[in-house]
């Protein structure tokens, strides 16, 4: 028997898929559980139903969304609606594997009957996203229940081998690089984004953050360059503390600062965020959900890592980049982490501004050389139907 006989049908013991997914705040979670969905649908032609608690929220990201429909079908996906009290469920709608999503809690009732119905079903944490080293020591391993009599194992995303990698759709790099070669295709997506002008700006960022307290001086600083700026900013918390700064906003999505235009963006959905991301010059991204999309459009980005208490979250973000910049240059690796580190600290960028621009090629061309290190790696949902199918046929060892 060939080998690709051999992998046909092994591919084939692995038909349906549950995610769970609770949207704590913003939207990252979703974000990352609606691409992953998708994915392996399209890609890996499995049934996926997913579980979320707030299908407001999914709207905003995937306009197709029905917000008051408890069972709908959306590109290919069961979207199916995570209520305290879960529907009845039939045998054929258990599923192989049961992805437990970024720190959601999969009801008891749901896992006594996969156990009872289905105990030989695979039941995968997915975890949140970590360049820390000792993801590499705890992805992959088991973590035995004594509730229920399901194999559990964690899995986690990351930037190096021996982790789950990163989402990242087939030919979805290619079909972004195409997109920025492209005028033409570049001008009809600002078209549809309702800026009509945007190809005129010499330089054109992408704001997506938390709030900052130095947001001010941010504008002041980008009001100072010799460049012509287009900013873009998607509806949300910055964009409602630009509207404090400039009242107008709040009357033309638009305000006019010398060189300098703001434009306050609708949320836009996914294929068309990761667009404006290929279409700037910077991004400034937050959460998990937009980086992984801003590595993919090989464009200078500041990263803003999900804040939490006691400023562990600065472990997380030191920890990335110390691998993000280890083959970068000093003076480049020096200037992108003290871009960060001000920023994470919601401290003024000041003369930093004018110095990422004018270092904006060597940022670049850095960024593209890690793009291309990242995309050695196999991508999370392969990773994760792979690590599946092997556990559904193996034996289980939980040593």
């Amino acid at each position: 028997m060939s080998v690709r006989t051999q992998m046909s049908q092994r591919r084939q013991q692995l038909r349906r898929c549950d995610v769970f997914c609770s949207v704590i705040d913003n939207f990252g979670d979703i974000g990352i559980c609606w691409r992953l969905s998708r994915q392996m649908v399209a890609e890996h032609g499995i049934a996926v139903t997913l579980w979320v608690d707030d299908l407001v929220s999914f709207q905003r990201i995937c306009p197709q969304i029905v917000a008051d429909s408890a069972q709908q079908q959306v590109n290919g996906v069961t979207v199916r609606l995570w209520q305290a009290t879960l529907p009845a469920l039939d045998d054929e709608d258990l599923p192989d594997l049961l992805i437990e999503a970024l720190a959601c809690t999969v009801p008891g009732s749901y896992l006594e009957l996969l156990a009872r119905k289905r105990p030989d079903a695979i039941w995968v944490n997915l975890e949140y996203l970590s360049a820390e080293d000792w993801v590499l020591g705890c992805h992959g391993l088991s973590s035995p229940q004594s509730a229920v009599s399901l194999a559990k194992y964690f899995f986690f995303p990351g930037f190096s081998q021996g982790t789950g990698g990163l989402l990242r759709e087939h030919h979805l790099v290619e079909e972004l690089q195409a997109f920025s070669r492209d005028l033409q295709v570049q001008q009809q997506f600002w078209q549809s984004a309702g800026v009509l002008d945007a190809m005129q700006f010499q330089l054109k960022i992408s704001l997506f953050c938390y709030e900052q307290q130095a947001i001010a001086d941010f504008i002041q600083q980008l009001q100072l360059l010799p460049q012509s700026v287009l900013l873009l900013v998607p509806e949300g918390i910055v964009a409602d503390q630009l509207r404090q700064l400039w009242p107008e906003l709040s009357l033309t999505a638009t305000a006019t600062q010398n060189r300098l235009r703001i434009q306050i963006l609708p949320f836009l959905p996914q294929p068309h965020y990761d667009y404006l991301l290929a279409a700037c010059d910077i991004n400034f991204v937050r959460g998990e959900d937009s980086v992984i999309r801003a590595h993919w459009a090989g464009k200078p980005m500041i990263w803003q890592i999900y804040r939490q208490q006691d400023q562990a979250h600065q472990v997380k973000l030191q920890a990335f980049l110390d691998k993000f910049l280890s083959s970068a240059s000093p003076q480049v690796a020096a200037l992108i982490r003290q871009l960060h580190m001000r920023w994470d600290l919601e401290q003024p960028l000041a003369e930093l501004v004018a110095l990422m621009i004018e270092n904006i090629d060597k940022i670049t061309e850095h960024q593209q050389q890690w793009q291309q290190f990242l995309m050695l790696q196999q991508d999370l949902a392969t990773n994760l139907v792979r690590f599946a199918e092997n556990k559904f046929i193996m034996p289980r060892n939980f040593s």
